[in-house]
C-alpha cells in the first residue's frame, strides 16, 4: 500500500501547558477528527485538577479515547499505550473519522510509532534470585556474569547500578536472549499516513509563564484536596508512577509536613519547568514535525492545509 492510499492520522505533540488541548477540540469541531490522548497522567481516575484533565464540557465537546483507564494504584506501560492505541485507532478509522493522537508523553508517541523490542514482562521470582545470588556473590561478580552473555549491555551498565543490572540479566535468564539482541527488534511500522505537529511558544519565559500560571489556577481549584484524597486512601505512596507526576509529589511531601506551602509551588513549578524541557528536547530532535505557535490565530488553517 502507498502511503497515498493509506488511512491518515494526525499527532498533536508539545509541551505542558503549550495550548494543545484547546486546539485538538478546534480540530474535531472542524476536521471530523477523533481524539485520542497520548499522556501519561490522565490515564488515571481521581487525578483531575493536578493533571490538567479536559472539563467536563470540553469532554463533551471532544471525546478524549484513552484517559480515566487506571486506578492511580495500578501500572500501564508504554507497550500497554501502543496496544490501546492501535485499537482505539482502527476503531476511529471505522467510524469513518480521522485519529487525532494528542499529548506530551513522548514515550508513548515513540513507542506508537517506531514500535517496541519484544522485551520479556517483569519477573518478581527471577529478581528476587538475582538479588540473593548478588548478595553472596557481589555485584561486580554479578557484572562479570552479564559480560559473558551480553558485553553491549555490560559495558553502557554501570557494577552499582543494581536496579539495571538486575533486569539485562533478568532477561537474559527469562529469554535466553541478550537485552542488546531483542532490542534490535521492532514491530512493524504503523500502515497508516502519520501527520505530525508540535506546538509551543517560540519563547521560552512565555512557556514559564503559563505553567506558573496554571499550577496557581490548579491550586485555586482544590487541588491540594485532591492530593489529600489520594493520600487518605492508604494503598497508594511516592514509590508508584501516579504518585510520581509532576505537582502530586511535591503536594504529597508538602502534606506530610516535609517543606511549608510556598516551598510545595515553588517545588511543584520548577518540576513542571523541568519537564517542559525534557519534552521540548525530544522535539527538538524528533523528525517529520510540523511546527506551530502557541497562540496564534492561523494554527487550525495551518492543520487543516496539511491533511487535505
Amino acid at each position: 500500500m502507498t502511503e497515498q492510499n493509506m488511512p491518515k492520522i494526525l499527532t498533536l505533540m508539545g509541551p505542558t501547558a503549550s495550548g494543545k488541548t484547546a486546539l485538538a477540540i478546534d480540530l474535531v469541531q472542524k476536521h471530523n477528527c477523533e481524539i485520542i490522548s497520548v499522556d501519561s497522567a490522565l490515564i488515571y481516575r481521581s487525578m483531575d485538577i493536578g493533571t490538567a484533565k479536559p472539563s467536563a464540557d470540553e469532554l463533551a465537546a471532544a471525546p478524549h479515547r484513552l484517559i480515566d483507564i487506571r486506578d492511580p494504584a495500578e501500572s500501564y506501560s508504554a507497550a500497554d499505550f501502543r496496544n490501546d492505541a492501535l485499537r482505539e485507532i482502527e476503531l476511529i478509522l471505522k467510524a469513518g473519522k480521522t485519529p487525532l493522537l494528542v499529548g506530551g508523553t513522548m514515550m508513548y508517541f515513540k513507542a506508537l510509532l517506531e514500535g517496541l523490542s519484544p522485551l520479556p514482562g517483569a519477573d518478581e521470582a527471577v529478581r528476587a534470585q538475582i538479588a540473593t545470588e548478588a548478595e553472596q556473590r557481589g555485584w561486580l561478580d554479578m557484572h562479570d556474569e552479564l559480560k559473558r552473555l551480553d558485553p553491549v549491555s555490560a559495558e553502557r551498565i554501570h557494577p552499582n547500578d543494581p536496579q539495571r543490572l538486575i533486569r539485562a540479566l533478568e532477561v537474559c535468564r527469562i529469554s535466553g536472549k541478550s537485552l542488546t539482541e531483542l532490542s534490535q527488534i521492532k514491530s512493524e511500522p504503523l500502515p497508516y499516513d502519520v501527520v505530525q505537529f508540535a506546538i509551543s511558544p517560540k519563547d521560552r519565559k512565555v512557556l514559564h509563564f503559563s505553567i506558573e500560571e496554571r499550577f496557581k489556577l490548579m491550586l485555586n481549584q482544590g487541588f491540594v484536596d485532591e492530593v489529600r484524597a489520594l493520600k487518605e486512601r492508604g494503598d497508594l505512596n511516592l514509590t508508584l508512577p501516579s504518585m510520581r507526576c509532576v505537582g502530586y509529589r511535591q503536594c504529597w511531601q508538602y502534606l506530610d509536613g516535609e517543606y511549608d506551602y510556598d516551598t510545595m509551588v515553588e517545588k511543584a513549578i520548577v518540576a513542571t519547568r523541568q519537564l517542559a524541557k525534557r519534552q521540548l528536547t525530544w522535539l527538538r530532535g524528533w523528525p517529520e514535525l510540523n511546527w506551530l505557535e502557541s497562540g496564534v490565530d492561523s494554527n487550525l488553517n495551518t492543520v487543516l492545509r496539511h491533511c487535505r
